[in-house]
């Protein structure tokens, strides 16, 4: 077995001659990851009886190639995978890990097993980390990430942009803040050079061995800023508002589709006889929620994010703490839309169509009250609730 190559930060694939096979899947991937950047496609997907197949714009398009098979991937898995992930793949059939590729960027692996063969998805992780603006999003965003203090957990599916709008939130600090930042992921994806802040990223298995192991120890690293690859079990939420309630700024992500299911869902972590307690917590360390959702463009050139912001204004702190209450998220974020630069997703997608970047069809679509929304596009609505006027703004006469 030739020696594995492709760890994520100092290796690269075709950085060193491989022989044989090993020589002609290493220019094959190579082609493969150049036009997944060229066509500016999301993710790569490897998999026995298919040819690779590229993500464009949210749908799934195979390049001109064979159908792959067994041996190909299994020669691939030995040719990238540094060898801890290698035994680690052995093991549990599954591993993470980044690869820099000369010349073409890096990217996030995921190798795993299906029907007993190998498999890869592979996502591009761009070297140059794009800004808020450019990214599209609210103003509000730039916002919360210069919080002094404070949880600001950034949700979505797989695959809708949340390690993207945190990298650009990392970015505005270290433009703006002279900060101790300090990233713990799995693996590391974006890389952060200095600019005012000094940046130490922390790759699992790598840097630390664990997730909990590197936030039992993070507080006596002296941060200002911490951000946590993603909040997967109690004892890594319940650091992160420690943290964020004790003069910390965190950032973090869930796989949480808008603010209402990620407030249960952090509630959902703790046992009935905790969840005064937690309320009471998260009120206080709570700074925002920002939830994404991609929509294909109607010109077919990518796709657009619909972003809802809840900003945890005195308003939804009373509402957190109050077991009683009835946490109408929608309802506060559109009493905050003025004030607040709070946005729904329906609103976020009501500016997209009224400005002829999205159909009409896509908007209801990711819509979260398709029925409303249609009313609004109508301009049939209550006079008194105002919180819509903005969005519609730049519509076309």
């Amino acid at each position: 077995m030739s020696e594995p190559i492709g760890s994520g930060t100092s290796q690269s694939v075709g950085d060193k001659p491989i022989s044989g096979q090993g020589k002609q899947l290493s220019a094959q991937l190579r082609s493969w990851l150049a036009a997944l950047i060229e066509r500016d496609g999301s993710d790569l997907h490897l998999k026995v009886g298919r040819p690779p197949t590229i993500r464009l714009a949210g749908d799934l398009v195979g390049l001109d190639h064979p159908s792959l098979k067994a041996e190909d991937l299994s020669a691939l898995a030995e040719q990238i995978m540094p060898q801890r992930y290698l035994k680690e793949f052995q093991q549990t059939r599954e591993a993470d890990f980044a690869i820099g590729v000369s010349g073409i960027g890096r990217f996030r692996v995921n190798a795993y097993q299906q029907r007993g063969t190998v498999s890869f998805a592979l996502r591009g992780i761009p070297y140059q980390t794009r800004t808020a603006s450019e990214l599209h999003l609210p103003a509000v965003v730039e916002e919360l990430a210069l919080r002094p203090r404070g949880l600001i957990l950034v949700t979505g599916i797989t695959g809708s942009g949340k390690s993207t709008a945190l990298a650009a939130m990392i970015h505005h600090v270290n433009q703006h803040r002279a900060a101790n930042v300090i990233t713990i992921e799995d693996p590391v994806e974006f890389l952060h050079r200095d600019i005012r802040s000094h940046v130490s990223q922390r790759e699992v298995g790598t840097d630390t061995l664990s997730f909990s192991s590197a936030l039992r120890r993070v507080l006596r690293q002296d941060p200002d800023v911490i951000l946590i690859g993603e909040i997967r079990d109690l004892d890594t939420l319940d650091t992160a508002l420690k943290a964020a309630d004790t003069g910390h700024t965190v950032f973090s992500t869930l796989h949480t589709t808008d603010a209402s299911t990620t407030i249960a869902r952090i509630l959902s972590f703790y046992p009935p006889h905790q969840q005064a307690e937690v309320r009471f917590n998260l009120a206080n360390a709570l700074a925002g929620i920002i939830s994404l959702r991609l929509v294909p463009r109607k010109d077919g050139k990518g796709r657009v994010p619909a972003c809802e912001v809840l900003v945890n204004t005195a308003a939804v702190r009373d509402k957190i703490r109050d077991p009683a209450a009835s946490l109408d998220i929608i309802e506060l974020i559109k009493d905050g839309t003025v004030q607040y630069g709070m946005q729904t997703f329906d609103q976020s997608l009501l500016s997209w169509y009224t400005r002829g970047i999205i159909s009409y069809d896509q908007a209801l679509f990711y819509a979260t009250n398709p029925s409303e929304f249609a009313l609004q596009i109508q301009g049939v609505g209550s006079a008194s609730d105002t919180s819509w006027d903005a969005f519609r703004a730049n519509a076309p006469s």
